[in-house]
């Protein structure tokens, strides 16, 4: 990741002072909560993308800048509402905006910041990133809802899974790479093929989180393990170990679900490794990473699209 950063520092810092500026207010509270969640950092892979896509397609203008901060305006929106649906109180590292703050706030200045979006979106006067945006934007906040009738839900299987993590995760990966591509020119097929970089990077990654929800570091992460088990979400290590485990097993994960109950989390995080759910989980990802690589090879072959290829790599490889 460090030598993605690297790459695109000076535009990187470009797009770091574009989210600053933009995120000015007339209500304090508005430059407060929007200053707490951006300053907490982040990988800040999504306009991290639109840069390396830029560069790989020898974009020369400079609406990349924008359109990075637009697509990390519309992640820390999904953020702010997030945290407030699922009553989270810990993301990297920290306490939740809304634990900071309060509900109604976080609610209420992710909205603004979903309108900020948009306005900065009007100033790229550019209707075929305007449509992208708006269709991802619509599709994210479909995802959210599916995800929100699955919670609870031990019947969830893998295609509405998947469903659930492209919708809701790897849409705006993808429209990353293929914003990167309208505003170069670029031809369909190389549009399609980095939309379809960045739908498989963003699969790839969210499943390697669901695998980290069992087995990594909090300290790590930045955030409290078995947050999914407590709201119910049914992720694939789940849904693998209701496949494949034992009668007790397949009970235990079951009425956690159903009960949105991670008080056994420590003999669930033991049942999804024994019964090799969480080696199924990455295997999975594997595929998906090695999906995002082929995708590459339509695209120019120089130092962006290197880093882009290690980005596949890293995203099955990380520990947070």
């Amino acid at each position: 990741m460090q030598q993605a950063r690297e790459l695109v520092a000076a535009d990187f810092d470009r797009v770091n002072t574009c989210i600053i500026d933009q995120l000015y207010s007339r209500v304090p509270l508005v430059e407060n909560i929007g200053h707490y969640i951006i300053d907490a950092g982040g990988k800040r892979l999504r306009p991290m993308l639109v840069l390396l896509a830029s560069g790989a397609l020898e974009y020369r203008g400079s609406d990349h800048i924008q359109l990075a901060a637009v697509i990390e305006f519309l992640h820390t929106a999904t953020l702010l509402h997030d945290d407030v649906v699922d009553v989270s109180n810990l993301r990297r590292g920290r306490p939740t905006a809304n634990a900071e703050f309060g509900n109604a706030p976080s609610v209420l200045v992710g909205d603004f910041i979903y309108s900020r979006a948009f306005q900065m979106l009007v100033g790229l006067g550019d209707m075929g990133i305007m449509r992208l945006i708006s269709d991802t934007t619509n599709t994210i906040a479909e995802g959210e809802v599916l995800q929100l009738t699955k919670a609870g839900d031990p019947d969830t299987d893998l295609e509405a899974y998947l469903q659930v993590i492209t919708t809701k995760t790897a849409v705006l990966f993808g429209a990353a790479t293929r914003g990167s591509a309208l505003l170069a020119n670029a031809d369909a097929d190389i549009a399609e093929q980095l939309y379809q970089y960045g739908l498989n990077l963003g699969i790839a990654f969210q499943l390697i989180d669901d695998v980290l929800d069992y087995s990594g570091n909090p300290e790590e992460m930045g955030k409290n393990l078995g947050d999914d088990l407590a709201e119910g979400k049914p992720t694939l290590p789940l849904i693998r170990t209701m496949q494949v485990g034992t009668p007790e097993q397949i009970d235990r994960v079951k009425n956690a679900i159903v009960n949105k109950d991670a008080s056994q989390l420590e003999q669930i995080a033991i049942d999804v490794k024994a019964c090799g759910a969480l080696d199924f989980t990455y295997d999975m990802a594997v595929k998906y990473s090695e999906k995002a690589l082929t995708n590459l090879g339509t695209l120019p072959s120089n130092k962006y699209t290197e880093q882009m290829a290690r980005l596949a790599k890293l995203a099955v490889e990380r520990k947070a």
